[in-house]
């Protein structure tokens, strides 16, 4: 077998032994792809469409793409879109940001900014895929995530010092009682590497254009480090992603409630492909850990009696055990998903970060129309005069 052939056979089939071994999907289940056109999700459409012909898993296909409204990038992807809906035979559906939140990225730009301007694309994405596959009737979206995806993720929210939301990063599928749609991600252990030879060998049609505002994000430093690290260790994208799932063992399980296998899991909770050896230990660490906590918070401050003093020093000078309580480990902050109150969404707070970031928005956006009704005609008439007269006494 020709080497090319040989690696293009070795990959599938390991896509394959993680869709099996994590139990993604159920027969006759109808899977919404998310599709930008890149090289990620162009290789997850194609690989998909073989395997459910190859093994018979009996999934009705779907293309679904975002359009944030990138002018000079999102247009030419999502031609490449169309392209690829035609080679594989699969219907596509492309939903916009303009019909969905009234805004596109441009516009949001150029109110905010290019710095920060990530968050809100992000943000409006994963929403903007659960309102697509409801549009569709699908519940269960798969995404391009890669392996140096996952292992960027959780260094930046190492970064941040956020550990509730590494639970989610890291799990192969999530899914909540509060949103009817899951996700899942095929690719989560296969190198970006493959996944270009893959492309490359195959000969896919892809867009590889990098988005505009993409240089400024926080990920593009996570995405740095990390290939200098793998330079010097090449396992470590691997071993980061690895070391992410053990870290999320550490989560309390109502912190990480929002995460389910599904029918990946064993009984013991160790399946969603995380490969957790360490579970049981972690758990006795994290027990270890707050009942430390709680004794530091028992700890009391001791101060000498007057008969006890045997210098001269003013009472409120007396040595204490403790000058101050002792800091305890920092708090996880538990998080329980639910529905936003505004648009009905998956948050982990009253109102979802979309809709807190729309009304930010909304809140400085100027208001230029000025739509004129049969019974404002007088009323525009006299504004129209107070204009004219402005107009003269400023000539």
């Amino acid at each position: 077998m020709p080497p090319a052939q040989c690696f293009l056979s070795v990959f599938e089939n390991e896509i394959h032994e993680t869709i099996v071994s994590s139990r993604l999907f159920q027969r006759g289940e109808r899977v919404a792809i998310g599709a930008s056109g890149g090289k990620d999700s162009t290789v997850l459409a194609s690989v998909l469409k073989t395997l459910n012909e190859r093994h018979d898993y009996g999934l009705d296909l779907v293309l679904l793409s975002i359009d944030e409204g990138i002018k000079g990038y999102r247009d030419d992807s999502l031609e490449t879109v169309k392209r690829n809906a035609t080679q594989y035979g699969m219907p596509l559906e492309i939903v916009g940001y303009d019909q969905l939140y009234g805004w596109t990225m441009d516009q949001v730009v150029a109110q905010v900014g290019k710095k920060g301007n990530c968050t809100y694309c992000g943000v409006f994405r994963r929403q903007a895929l659960d309102r697509g596959a409801s549009k569709l009737g699908i519940k269960h979206v798969v995404t391009g995530h890669n392996a140096d995806d996952v292992a960027e993720t959780v260094m930046m929210n190492l970064l941040r010092g956020d550990l509730p939301r590494l639970a989610r990063a890291t799990s192969i599928v999530t899914s909540s009682a509060a949103s009817e749609t899951k996700r899942s991600k095929p690719l989560k252990y296969a190198y970006e590497k493959e996944i270009v030879l893959y492309a490359h060998h195959k000969k896919l049609d892809y867009f590889s254009t990098e988005c505009i505002y993409s240089p400024e994000a926080f990920r593009g430093s996570a995405r740095t480090l990390i290939k200098d690290l793998e330079k010097i260790r090449p396992s470590s994208i691997l071993d980061i992603v690895k070391s992410g799932e053990d870290m999320a063992a550490l989560v309390p399980s109502e912190l990480s409630s929002s995460v389910s296998c599904g029918a990946a899991g064993d009984e013991e909770g160790n399946g969603c492909g995380t490969r957790n050896t360490t579970g049981g230990s972690m758990a006795q660490m994290e027990r270890d850990l707050a009942a430390n906590e709680a004794a530091a918070d028992r700890e009391t401050e001791i101060e000498l009696t007057p008969e006890a003093r045997t210098d001269s020093r003013p009472k409120t000078s007396a040595p204490k055990i403790h000058d101050k309580k002792p800091k305890g480990r920092r708090k996880i902050v538990k998080q329980v998903m639910g529905q936003c109150e505004r648009c009905g969404y998956l948050s982990s707070q009253k109102i979802c970060k979309a809709c807190s970031l729309l009304e930010g928005l909304n809140k400085s956006r100027p208001r230029n129309n000025i739509e004129v009704g049969i019974e404002d005609e007088e009323g525009s008439t006299t504004l129209m005069r107070q204009v004219a007269d402005l107009v003269i006494s400023a000539g």
